[in-house]
Protein backbone atom coordinates (compact mmCIF):
# COMPACT_ATOMS: atom_id res chain seq x y z
CA UNK A 1 0.00 0.00 0.00
CA UNK A 2 2.87 2.44 1.08
CA UNK A 3 4.76 1.84 -2.18
CA UNK A 4 1.32 2.74 -4.23
CA UNK A 5 0.62 6.05 -2.60
CA UNK A 6 4.19 6.82 -3.13
CA UNK A 7 3.94 5.77 -6.81
CA UNK A 8 0.89 7.78 -7.07
CA UNK A 9 3.05 10.60 -5.14
CA UNK A 10 6.13 10.64 -7.48
CA UNK A 11 4.13 10.79 -10.47
CA UNK A 12 1.93 13.65 -9.03
CA UNK A 13 4.89 15.63 -9.26
CA UNK A 14 6.35 14.65 -12.43
CA UNK A 15 3.04 15.57 -13.63
CA UNK A 16 3.35 18.79 -11.66
CA UNK A 17 6.94 19.46 -12.76
CA UNK A 18 6.08 18.32 -16.65
CA UNK A 19 3.23 21.19 -16.16
CA UNK A 20 5.27 24.10 -15.17
CA UNK A 21 8.18 23.12 -17.82
CA UNK A 22 5.72 23.39 -20.23
CA UNK A 23 4.12 26.42 -19.09
CA UNK A 24 7.39 27.97 -19.12
CA UNK A 25 8.08 26.73 -22.64
CA UNK A 26 5.02 28.29 -23.44
CA UNK A 27 5.39 31.91 -22.15
CA UNK A 28 9.28 32.14 -22.88
CA UNK A 29 10.19 30.12 -25.98
CA UNK A 30 6.95 29.83 -28.11
CA UNK A 31 5.49 33.01 -27.07
CA UNK A 32 6.46 34.87 -30.43
CA UNK A 33 4.74 32.11 -32.46
CA UNK A 34 1.81 31.54 -30.70
CA UNK A 35 1.00 35.58 -30.62
CA UNK A 36 1.84 35.31 -34.59
CA UNK A 37 -0.52 32.12 -35.41
CA UNK A 38 -3.40 33.17 -37.71
CA UNK A 39 -5.58 31.16 -35.27
CA UNK A 40 -5.18 33.74 -32.32
CA UNK A 41 -7.46 36.49 -32.66
CA UNK A 42 -6.56 37.47 -28.85
CA UNK A 43 -4.86 40.39 -30.19
CA UNK A 44 -7.23 41.63 -33.07
CA UNK A 45 -10.07 41.37 -30.17
CA UNK A 46 -8.06 43.43 -27.97
CA UNK A 47 -6.84 45.89 -30.79
CA UNK A 48 -11.00 46.62 -31.03
CA UNK A 49 -11.58 46.59 -26.99
CA UNK A 50 -9.18 49.84 -26.94
CA UNK A 51 -10.04 53.05 -28.97
CA UNK A 52 -7.46 54.39 -31.77
CA UNK A 53 -6.55 57.98 -32.04
CA UNK A 54 -8.51 60.46 -34.81
CA UNK A 55 -6.84 61.37 -38.16
CA UNK A 56 -7.50 64.92 -38.28
CA UNK A 57 -6.87 67.03 -41.63
CA UNK A 58 -4.64 70.16 -42.23
CA UNK A 59 -8.47 72.43 -41.30
CA UNK A 60 -9.40 70.19 -38.60
CA UNK A 61 -12.06 67.99 -40.52
CA UNK A 62 -11.94 64.47 -38.77
CA UNK A 63 -10.78 62.08 -41.27
CA UNK A 64 -11.14 58.39 -38.63
CA UNK A 65 -12.17 57.72 -34.97
CA UNK A 66 -13.04 55.42 -33.04
CA UNK A 67 -16.71 55.24 -31.83
CA UNK A 68 -18.33 52.80 -28.74
CA UNK A 69 -20.24 49.92 -30.16
CA UNK A 70 -22.27 48.20 -29.05
CA UNK A 71 -20.85 44.57 -29.75
CA UNK A 72 -17.94 42.37 -28.08
CA UNK A 73 -15.62 44.81 -29.98
CA UNK A 74 -16.41 47.73 -27.78
CA UNK A 75 -14.68 50.43 -30.52
CA UNK A 76 -15.96 50.58 -33.96
CA UNK A 77 -13.70 52.01 -36.86
CA UNK A 78 -15.07 55.49 -38.76
CA UNK A 79 -14.49 57.70 -41.61
CA UNK A 80 -16.37 60.53 -41.31
CA UNK A 81 -15.11 61.59 -45.05
CA UNK A 82 -15.69 58.47 -46.78
CA UNK A 83 -14.28 58.03 -50.31
CA UNK A 84 -12.81 61.48 -50.17
CA UNK A 85 -10.06 60.47 -47.84
CA UNK A 86 -10.27 56.25 -48.17
CA UNK A 87 -7.13 56.03 -50.16
CA UNK A 88 -5.17 58.35 -47.68
CA UNK A 89 -6.79 57.05 -44.25
CA UNK A 90 -7.15 53.59 -45.39
CA UNK A 91 -8.48 51.09 -43.39
CA UNK A 92 -8.77 49.46 -39.91
CA UNK A 93 -10.56 45.57 -40.45
CA UNK A 94 -11.08 42.71 -38.50
CA UNK A 95 -11.03 40.77 -41.85
CA UNK A 96 -8.50 42.61 -44.22
CA UNK A 97 -6.19 44.12 -41.61
CA UNK A 98 -4.77 48.12 -42.09
CA UNK A 99 -3.38 50.34 -45.05
CA UNK A 100 -3.03 54.08 -45.43
CA UNK A 101 -2.37 56.19 -42.31
CA UNK A 102 -3.67 53.43 -40.59
CA UNK A 103 -0.72 51.23 -41.18
CA UNK A 104 1.86 53.64 -41.48
CA UNK A 105 1.32 55.19 -38.25
CA UNK A 106 -0.89 52.27 -36.24
CA UNK A 107 1.95 52.44 -33.34
CA UNK A 108 1.42 56.37 -32.75
CA UNK A 109 -2.73 55.75 -32.90
CA UNK A 110 -2.75 52.93 -30.42
CA UNK A 111 -0.46 54.99 -28.23
CA UNK A 112 -0.91 57.56 -25.33
CA UNK A 113 1.33 60.91 -24.42
CA UNK A 114 -1.26 62.12 -22.21
CA UNK A 115 0.71 63.49 -18.63
CA UNK A 116 -0.64 61.19 -16.10
CA UNK A 117 -2.30 63.26 -12.96
CA UNK A 118 -1.78 61.51 -9.73
CA UNK A 119 -5.82 61.54 -8.47
CA UNK A 120 -6.08 63.97 -5.11
CA UNK A 121 -9.93 62.10 -4.07
CA UNK A 122 -11.70 59.48 -3.99
CA UNK A 123 -13.51 60.71 -6.99
CA UNK A 124 -10.54 61.30 -9.13
CA UNK A 125 -8.78 58.15 -7.44
CA UNK A 126 -11.82 56.05 -9.27
CA UNK A 127 -10.87 57.43 -12.50
CA UNK A 128 -7.54 56.95 -12.44
CA UNK A 129 -8.06 53.04 -12.19
CA UNK A 130 -10.91 53.24 -14.42
CA UNK A 131 -10.43 55.18 -17.28
CA UNK A 132 -8.14 54.25 -20.08
CA UNK A 133 -5.50 57.13 -21.24
CA UNK A 134 -6.75 58.42 -24.51
CA UNK A 135 -4.39 57.66 -27.61
CA UNK A 136 -2.62 60.07 -30.17
CA UNK A 137 -4.04 61.64 -33.01
CA UNK A 138 -2.50 62.04 -36.21
CA UNK A 139 -3.13 65.53 -37.86
CA UNK A 140 -2.31 65.11 -41.65
CA UNK A 141 -1.02 68.18 -43.89
CA UNK A 142 -3.71 67.29 -46.77
CA UNK A 143 -6.46 70.45 -45.99
CA UNK A 144 -10.13 68.94 -46.52
CA UNK A 145 -11.05 72.17 -48.28
CA UNK A 146 -8.49 71.67 -51.53
CA UNK A 147 -9.28 67.51 -51.02
CA UNK A 148 -13.12 68.56 -51.98
CA UNK A 149 -11.96 70.80 -54.44
CA UNK A 150 -9.78 68.50 -56.32
CA UNK A 151 -12.84 65.86 -56.25
CA UNK A 152 -15.01 68.44 -57.78
CA UNK A 153 -13.00 69.23 -60.60
CA UNK A 154 -12.14 65.78 -61.65
CA UNK A 155 -16.12 65.70 -61.97
CA UNK A 156 -16.06 61.78 -61.66
CA UNK A 157 -13.89 60.97 -64.36
CA UNK A 158 -10.74 58.96 -63.75
CA UNK A 159 -7.44 60.77 -63.08
CA UNK A 160 -5.74 62.08 -60.46
CA UNK A 161 -4.33 65.47 -58.55
CA UNK A 162 -1.80 65.83 -56.50
CA UNK A 163 -1.01 69.31 -54.20
CA UNK A 164 2.19 69.92 -52.29
CA UNK A 165 4.60 72.72 -50.70
CA UNK A 166 7.59 72.71 -52.86
CA UNK A 167 9.70 74.27 -50.18
CA UNK A 168 8.72 71.15 -46.85
CA UNK A 169 7.14 68.69 -49.97
CA UNK A 170 3.74 68.89 -46.94
CA UNK A 171 1.46 67.33 -49.22
CA UNK A 172 -1.55 69.62 -49.54
CA UNK A 173 -4.05 67.51 -51.94
CA UNK A 174 -3.42 63.65 -53.04
CA UNK A 175 -7.15 62.53 -54.91
CA UNK A 176 -7.35 60.06 -57.01
CA UNK A 177 -10.98 58.79 -59.22
CA UNK A 178 -12.17 56.55 -58.46
CA UNK A 179 -11.35 56.10 -55.19
CA UNK A 180 -13.17 53.66 -51.93
CA UNK A 181 -15.22 54.00 -48.85
CA UNK A 182 -13.54 52.05 -46.08
CA UNK A 183 -16.70 52.19 -43.51
CA UNK A 184 -18.06 48.44 -45.30
CA UNK A 185 -14.21 47.33 -44.74
CA UNK A 186 -14.01 48.82 -41.34
CA UNK A 187 -17.31 47.00 -40.69
CA UNK A 188 -17.43 44.61 -37.67
CA UNK A 189 -20.39 42.52 -39.72
CA UNK A 190 -17.88 39.98 -41.42
CA UNK A 191 -20.60 39.37 -44.72
CA UNK A 192 -20.65 43.72 -44.98
CA UNK A 193 -16.94 43.67 -45.20
CA UNK A 194 -15.99 40.60 -47.45
CA UNK A 195 -19.10 41.94 -49.99
CA UNK A 196 -17.58 45.17 -50.08
CA UNK A 197 -13.90 44.01 -50.33
CA UNK A 198 -15.41 41.41 -52.94
CA UNK A 199 -16.57 44.34 -54.66
CA UNK A 200 -13.33 46.31 -54.64
CA UNK A 201 -11.47 43.51 -55.82
CA UNK A 202 -13.31 43.99 -59.68
CA UNK A 203 -14.04 47.20 -59.84
CA UNK A 204 -13.13 49.35 -62.69
CA UNK A 205 -10.13 51.42 -62.19
CA UNK A 206 -8.40 49.55 -59.40
CA UNK A 207 -9.70 51.66 -55.96
CA UNK A 208 -7.40 50.38 -53.92
CA UNK A 209 -3.97 51.18 -55.89
CA UNK A 210 -4.82 55.35 -55.54
CA UNK A 211 -3.69 56.74 -59.20
CA UNK A 212 -1.97 59.40 -57.18
CA UNK A 213 0.86 57.41 -56.25
CA UNK A 214 0.59 53.61 -56.40
CA UNK A 215 -0.43 53.71 -60.04
CA UNK A 216 1.63 54.40 -63.23
CA UNK A 217 0.70 56.68 -66.63
CA UNK A 218 2.52 57.54 -69.92
CA UNK A 219 3.57 61.18 -68.96
CA UNK A 220 3.75 62.43 -72.07
CA UNK A 221 5.35 65.82 -72.11
CA UNK A 222 5.12 66.56 -68.81
CA UNK A 223 8.75 64.56 -69.29
CA UNK A 224 9.60 67.56 -71.17
CA UNK A 225 10.65 69.20 -67.81
CA UNK A 226 13.10 66.71 -67.26
CA UNK A 227 14.36 66.84 -71.15
CA UNK A 228 14.53 70.35 -70.82
CA UNK A 229 16.43 70.49 -67.55
CA UNK A 230 18.67 67.69 -68.78
CA UNK A 231 19.96 69.82 -72.30
CA UNK A 232 20.55 72.57 -69.47
CA UNK A 233 22.55 69.95 -67.51
CA UNK A 234 23.80 67.73 -70.40
CA UNK A 235 23.80 69.46 -73.63
CA UNK A 236 23.63 73.29 -73.13
CA UNK A 237 24.67 74.19 -77.04
CA UNK A 238 21.58 72.56 -77.62
CA UNK A 239 19.36 74.74 -76.45
CA UNK A 240 20.04 77.69 -78.56
CA UNK A 241 19.81 75.19 -81.88
CA UNK A 242 17.45 76.19 -83.95
CA UNK A 243 15.18 73.31 -85.39
CA UNK A 244 13.83 73.21 -88.77
CA UNK A 245 9.46 73.58 -88.96
CA UNK A 246 8.38 70.25 -89.49
CA UNK A 247 5.25 67.95 -88.85
CA UNK A 248 7.49 64.71 -88.71
CA UNK A 249 10.69 63.63 -87.86
CA UNK A 250 12.18 60.15 -89.65
CA UNK A 251 13.33 57.85 -86.43
CA UNK A 252 16.72 57.17 -86.72
CA UNK A 253 17.67 53.29 -86.93
CA UNK A 254 14.13 52.57 -88.35
CA UNK A 255 12.74 52.07 -92.05
CA UNK A 256 11.49 55.93 -92.52
CA UNK A 257 9.74 55.49 -89.10
CA UNK A 258 7.97 59.10 -88.78
CA UNK A 259 7.43 60.82 -85.19
CA UNK A 260 4.46 63.08 -85.55
CA UNK A 261 3.35 66.33 -83.59
CA UNK A 262 0.20 65.93 -82.35
CA UNK A 263 -2.81 67.06 -84.76
CA UNK A 264 -0.36 67.16 -87.08
CA UNK A 265 1.13 70.66 -86.80
CA UNK A 266 4.66 71.75 -87.56
CA UNK A 267 6.61 73.45 -85.23
CA UNK A 268 10.48 74.20 -84.54
CA UNK A 269 12.90 76.77 -83.41
CA UNK A 270 15.14 77.14 -80.24
CA UNK A 271 14.33 75.37 -77.20
CA UNK A 272 12.14 78.02 -75.65
CA UNK A 273 10.18 78.38 -78.90
CA UNK A 274 9.46 74.20 -78.47
CA UNK A 275 8.85 74.35 -74.78
CA UNK A 276 5.88 76.80 -75.55
CA UNK A 277 3.97 75.06 -78.15
CA UNK A 278 5.05 71.64 -76.69
CA UNK A 279 7.34 70.30 -79.98
CA UNK A 280 7.15 66.60 -80.55
CA UNK A 281 10.07 66.51 -83.10
CA UNK A 282 11.79 69.11 -81.43
CA UNK A 283 12.31 67.40 -78.53
CA UNK A 284 12.86 64.32 -79.70
CA UNK A 285 15.45 65.33 -81.56
CA UNK A 286 16.99 67.06 -78.29
CA UNK A 287 16.59 63.68 -76.17
CA UNK A 288 18.86 62.21 -79.23
CA UNK A 289 21.31 65.33 -78.68
CA UNK A 290 21.48 65.09 -74.86
CA UNK A 291 22.15 61.01 -75.46
CA UNK A 292 20.97 58.14 -73.68
CA UNK A 293 23.38 58.30 -70.35
CA UNK A 294 22.34 62.23 -70.15
CA UNK A 295 18.72 61.70 -69.97
CA UNK A 296 18.71 58.47 -68.20
CA UNK A 297 21.02 60.38 -65.84
CA UNK A 298 18.38 63.46 -65.37
CA UNK A 299 15.75 60.99 -64.62
CA UNK A 300 17.23 59.86 -61.90
CA UNK A 301 18.12 62.85 -60.38
CA UNK A 302 14.24 63.74 -60.82
CA UNK A 303 13.31 60.45 -58.77
CA UNK A 304 12.51 58.49 -61.32
CA UNK A 305 13.33 54.41 -61.11
CA UNK A 306 12.93 55.39 -57.15
CA UNK A 307 10.14 55.47 -54.79
CA UNK A 308 9.47 58.42 -53.04
CA UNK A 309 9.56 58.56 -49.34
CA UNK A 310 6.09 59.20 -49.04
CA UNK A 311 4.85 58.27 -45.93
CA UNK A 312 2.16 55.65 -46.96
CA UNK A 313 2.75 51.50 -47.79
CA UNK A 314 2.77 50.66 -51.56
CA UNK A 315 3.81 54.00 -53.03
CA UNK A 316 4.90 53.48 -56.99
CA UNK A 317 8.30 54.13 -58.95
CA UNK A 318 7.84 56.08 -61.69
CA UNK A 319 9.68 54.50 -64.63
CA UNK A 320 12.26 55.66 -67.37
CA UNK A 321 14.80 52.64 -69.03
CA UNK A 322 18.46 52.42 -68.52
CA UNK A 323 20.52 54.08 -70.66
CA UNK A 324 22.26 50.67 -71.69
CA UNK A 325 18.34 49.70 -73.32
CA UNK A 326 18.96 52.38 -76.03
CA UNK A 327 22.28 50.96 -77.34
CA UNK A 328 20.58 49.32 -80.69
CA UNK A 329 17.15 51.63 -80.37
CA UNK A 330 17.96 55.23 -80.82
CA UNK A 331 14.41 56.00 -82.10
CA UNK A 332 13.16 54.67 -78.41
CA UNK A 333 15.32 57.37 -76.91
CA UNK A 334 13.25 59.62 -79.29
CA UNK A 335 10.49 58.79 -77.72
CA UNK A 336 11.15 58.73 -74.51
CA UNK A 337 12.47 62.45 -74.57
CA UNK A 338 8.92 63.12 -75.14
CA UNK A 339 7.55 61.06 -72.26
CA UNK A 340 6.36 57.84 -74.36
CA UNK A 341 7.56 54.51 -75.48
CA UNK A 342 8.03 53.04 -72.15
CA UNK A 343 8.20 55.72 -69.73
CA UNK A 344 6.02 55.67 -67.29
CA UNK A 345 4.79 57.93 -63.89
CA UNK A 346 2.99 58.24 -60.82
CA UNK A 347 1.35 61.60 -60.39
CA UNK A 348 3.54 62.03 -56.85
CA UNK A 349 6.39 62.45 -58.86
CA UNK A 350 5.40 64.52 -61.74
CA UNK A 351 4.13 66.96 -58.80
CA UNK A 352 7.86 66.24 -57.03
CA UNK A 353 9.34 67.48 -60.57
CA UNK A 354 7.66 70.42 -60.72
CA UNK A 355 8.59 70.89 -57.14
CA UNK A 356 11.60 70.31 -57.87
CA UNK A 357 12.07 73.12 -60.28
CA UNK A 358 9.64 75.48 -57.94
CA UNK A 359 12.16 75.02 -55.17
CA UNK A 360 15.47 75.63 -57.23
CA UNK A 361 16.35 72.14 -58.01
CA UNK A 362 15.57 70.83 -54.55
CA UNK A 363 13.25 68.05 -54.28
CA UNK A 364 12.21 68.04 -50.59
CA UNK A 365 10.72 64.03 -49.20
CA UNK A 366 7.09 64.30 -49.70
CA UNK A 367 5.14 63.83 -46.08
CA UNK A 368 1.54 63.69 -44.89
CA UNK A 369 1.99 63.76 -41.16
CA UNK A 370 2.00 66.95 -39.68
CA UNK A 371 2.26 66.69 -36.21
CA UNK A 372 1.01 63.79 -33.95
CA UNK A 373 -1.43 65.54 -30.62
CA UNK A 374 -2.28 64.03 -27.23
CA UNK A 375 -6.05 64.28 -26.01
CA UNK A 376 -4.97 67.33 -24.81
CA UNK A 377 -4.02 68.68 -28.02
CA UNK A 378 -0.77 69.46 -27.36
CA UNK A 379 1.87 68.55 -30.00
CA UNK A 380 4.04 65.23 -28.56
CA UNK A 381 5.77 64.99 -32.46
CA UNK A 382 6.15 67.45 -35.11
CA UNK A 383 7.15 66.46 -38.68
CA UNK A 384 10.68 68.12 -39.47
CA UNK A 385 11.06 69.24 -43.94
CA UNK A 386 13.99 67.32 -44.52
CA UNK A 387 15.20 67.20 -48.26
CA UNK A 388 15.47 64.07 -50.45
CA UNK A 389 17.18 64.93 -53.66
CA UNK A 390 19.01 67.19 -55.46
CA UNK A 391 17.24 67.06 -58.83
CA UNK A 392 19.15 69.89 -60.71
CA UNK A 393 21.05 73.43 -60.20
CA UNK A 394 19.34 76.54 -58.94
CA UNK A 395 20.73 78.17 -62.25
CA UNK A 396 19.18 74.99 -64.30
CA UNK A 397 15.52 75.23 -62.41
CA UNK A 398 15.50 79.17 -63.06
CA UNK A 399 16.27 78.63 -67.08
CA UNK A 400 13.03 75.46 -67.06
CA UNK A 401 10.80 78.15 -64.68
CA UNK A 402 11.24 80.75 -67.39
CA UNK A 403 10.33 77.92 -69.93
CA UNK A 404 7.11 76.87 -68.15
CA UNK A 405 6.49 80.43 -67.63
CA UNK A 406 5.67 80.68 -71.07
CA UNK A 407 3.74 78.14 -71.92
CA UNK A 408 1.23 79.57 -69.65
CA UNK A 409 2.02 83.67 -70.85
CA UNK A 410 2.99 82.94 -74.41
CA UNK A 411 -0.43 84.02 -76.93
CA UNK A 412 1.01 80.49 -78.52
CA UNK A 413 1.55 78.89 -75.52
CA UNK A 414 -0.35 75.01 -74.58
CA UNK A 415 -1.28 76.18 -71.29
CA UNK A 416 -2.77 79.62 -71.42
CA UNK A 417 -5.75 77.83 -69.90
CA UNK A 418 -3.97 78.08 -65.98
CA UNK A 419 -3.51 81.40 -66.13
CA UNK A 420 -4.48 83.20 -63.38
CA UNK A 421 -4.84 87.37 -62.96
CA UNK A 422 -1.94 88.72 -60.70
CA UNK A 423 -0.48 85.25 -60.49
CA UNK A 424 2.54 84.02 -62.55
CA UNK A 425 2.05 80.70 -63.46
CA UNK A 426 4.59 78.25 -64.21
CA UNK A 427 3.16 75.09 -65.85
CA UNK A 428 3.53 71.88 -68.69
CA UNK A 429 1.01 70.18 -70.66
CA UNK A 430 1.09 66.90 -71.40
CA UNK A 431 -1.01 64.72 -74.03
CA UNK A 432 0.54 60.54 -73.81
CA UNK A 433 -0.79 58.35 -76.36
CA UNK A 434 -1.70 54.90 -74.70
CA UNK A 435 -1.93 52.58 -77.78
CA UNK A 436 -5.30 52.65 -77.72
CA UNK A 437 -8.37 55.02 -79.24
CA UNK A 438 -7.83 57.10 -76.03
CA UNK A 439 -5.15 59.10 -74.26
CA UNK A 440 -3.88 60.53 -70.82
CA UNK A 441 -4.27 64.65 -69.92
CA UNK A 442 -1.42 66.03 -67.97
CA UNK A 443 -0.45 69.08 -66.17
CA UNK A 444 2.03 70.11 -64.11
CA UNK A 445 2.51 73.51 -62.05
CA UNK A 446 3.92 75.86 -59.94
CA UNK A 447 3.02 79.28 -58.46
CA UNK A 448 3.04 82.19 -57.85
CA UNK A 449 6.57 83.02 -59.60
CA UNK A 450 9.17 83.65 -58.07
CA UNK A 451 8.24 82.74 -54.52
CA UNK A 452 6.34 79.25 -55.14
CA UNK A 453 3.84 78.23 -52.40
CA UNK A 454 2.19 75.50 -54.31
CA UNK A 455 3.21 72.84 -57.14
CA UNK A 456 0.06 70.40 -58.82
CA UNK A 457 0.17 67.52 -61.11
CA UNK A 458 -3.54 66.58 -62.93
CA UNK A 459 -3.87 63.50 -64.80
CA UNK A 460 -7.23 63.36 -66.28
CA UNK A 461 -7.59 59.67 -68.16
CA UNK A 462 -8.99 58.15 -71.35
CA UNK A 463 -9.50 61.23 -72.80
CA UNK A 464 -10.87 61.13 -76.80
CA UNK A 465 -7.57 61.27 -78.97
CA UNK A 466 -9.24 64.65 -80.90
CA UNK A 467 -7.46 68.15 -80.64
CA UNK A 468 -9.66 69.77 -78.04
CA UNK A 469 -9.03 67.21 -75.49
CA UNK A 470 -5.37 67.93 -74.27
CA UNK A 471 -3.44 68.78 -70.83
CA UNK A 472 -3.83 72.22 -71.85
CA UNK A 473 -7.99 71.84 -72.65
CA UNK A 474 -8.39 69.34 -69.78
CA UNK A 475 -6.26 69.10 -67.50
CA UNK A 476 -4.78 73.00 -67.11
CA UNK A 477 -8.02 74.08 -65.98
CA UNK A 478 -8.23 71.83 -62.82
CA UNK A 479 -4.76 72.83 -61.98
CA UNK A 480 -5.97 76.35 -62.05
CA UNK A 481 -8.62 76.01 -59.46
CA UNK A 482 -6.44 74.27 -56.78
CA UNK A 483 -3.49 76.93 -57.27
CA UNK A 484 -6.20 79.75 -57.11
CA UNK A 485 -7.81 78.35 -54.12
CA UNK A 486 -4.72 77.28 -52.32
CA UNK A 487 -3.43 81.49 -53.03
CA UNK A 488 -6.48 83.13 -52.92
CA UNK A 489 -8.62 81.59 -50.57
CA UNK A 490 -12.38 82.94 -50.76
CA UNK A 491 -11.86 83.44 -54.32
CA UNK A 492 -14.26 81.19 -56.57
CA UNK A 493 -11.28 78.55 -57.70
CA UNK A 494 -13.71 76.63 -59.54
CA UNK A 495 -13.36 75.79 -63.76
Amino acid sequence: MNRRVRAIGVGAVVLVVSLFGMLNYLQIFDANALVSNAHNTSGVITEYEEPRGAIISADGVTLAQSVPSKDQYKYLREYPEGALFGQLTGYFSLNYGTDGLESEYNSILTQSNTPITLPSNLEQLKKFFTTQPAPDNVQITVLASLQKLAATELAGRDGAVVALNPKTGAILAMYSNPSYNPNPLASHNPTVAQNAWAALQTAPGAPLLAASYRQRFFPGSVFKMVTAAAVYDHKPSAANHDFPIVSGFVLPGTAGQVLHNFGGEACGGDLLALFTVSCDTGFAQLGLDVGATGMANEATSFGWDSTPPLDLPGVAQSYFPPASSFNQNLAALAKSAIGQESVQATPLTVALDAGAIANHGVIMTPHLLERVTNSQAQTVQAYKPKEWLRATSAATASKVTNLMLSVVNSPDGTGTAASIPGVQVAGKTGTAQTGGPTIETWFAAFAPVPDPQIAVAVLVENQPSADEFQGGTIAAPIAKAIIQAYLQPGSNGAS
